[in-house]
């Protein structure tokens, strides 16, 4: 049998603007998804002095934000991209993400994060306008009181409250705080929780041993929320918070198999050949009901 053979003819005009020059070795990565090239190209080709982060050039690719966090982890572990979270002035955290056409280490990425130099701010300030003359209030300038308590209670006005984690009452609150205490030994993402945040995730970790959950059912769901290998988390606290901070519903137990009534104990189907499954009682270990045992030709 004849096998058919394809032979591929390629057209190519080079552009005379608005291209860019990369790398074989990143068009055809064995171990760069097609998102990633996407991602990484796309962020190569913006022009010098660009501040489009990753999580935006994604947004203009169409990458779904699943497909984004894992093109993200496989740049990150080859060496194409670089972050870190730096303080600015005023105390302003922002992270820094850097993006290379050839793979660093990164030593060498924080070499060249170190020599770019960091925003005033990461918001965006409108330009400051001098206010416009306004009239004084009539009558003298009064000071509001300061020692009586609110007519009103401030929570009714206030908006996004944290969800209440009062469990003084919870019986245990003992076996939460050994639960909380063990997370560093579950993955090396959680060995940093800060030691003010224990008592927090003591209280939210005592309403599932309240709900009827062990503490194995909260340490494996805390590792199924974890990212995936090779990919650092910054606040291991705050994500052991938001994991814990609904609970869970316990897992129905399996029913147990029917029963027969009492009419049907002792009975058995019999192995014969019939139309509809056949219940007969036997007397002995015969597998056959009597109609069968009928049918079958006694010995010559």
């Amino acid at each position: 049998m004849e096998q058919d053979s394809t032979v591929i003819y390629r057209h190519f005009n080079a552009p005379s603007r608005a291209y860019s020059q990369f790398s074989h070795e990143i068009i055809r990565h064995p171990r760069l998804s097609a998102n990633a090239v996407r991602l990484l190209t796309w962020q190569l080709s913006l022009p010098q002095g660009a501040r489009e982060p990753l999580s935006r050039t994604a947004e203009r690719a169409r990458i779904g934000s699943c497909a984004f966090t894992r093109a993200k982890r496989q740049l990150m572990e080859e060496g194409f991209v670089h972050e870190r979270r730096v303080q600015g002035p005023g105390g302003h955290w922002m992270t820094q993400q850097l993006v290379s056409s050839t793979p660093l280490t990164s030593d060498e990425a924080i070499k060249l994060l170190s020599r770019t130099p960091a925003p005033t701010c990461t918001n965006r300030v409108s330009p400051q306008v001098a206010p416009s003359p306004r009239k004084p209030a009539a009558g003298q300038p009064t000071t509001p009181p300061a020692d009586r308590h609110p007519k009103k209670d401030p929570k009714e006005d206030t908006s996004n409250l944290p969800a209440r984690t009062d469990t003084a009452e919870s019986p245990h609150l003992d076996d939460a705080r050994a639960l909380v205490g063990a997370l560093p030994l579950l993955s090396p993402a959680l060995r940093h929780i800060p030691p003010a945040m224990r008592e927090e995730l003591t209280r939210l970790a005592a309403r599932w041993l309240d709900a009827g959950h062990t503490p194995t059912d909260v340490h494996e769901h805390i590792l199924r929320g974890l990212p995936g290998p090779g990919t650092s988390v910054h606040r291991p606290g705050g994500l052991v918070r938001y994991l814990l901070r609904d609970v869970a519903p316990l897992k129905a137990e399996p029913s147990p198999p029917p029963t027969l009534s009492a009419r049907l104990q002792g009975t058995r189907e019999c192995s014969g050949d019939h139309i509809q499954p056949m219940l007969f009682r036997p007397l002995a270990d015969e597998t056959l009901c009597s109609a069968c045992v009928s049918r079958v030709p006694a010995p010559s």
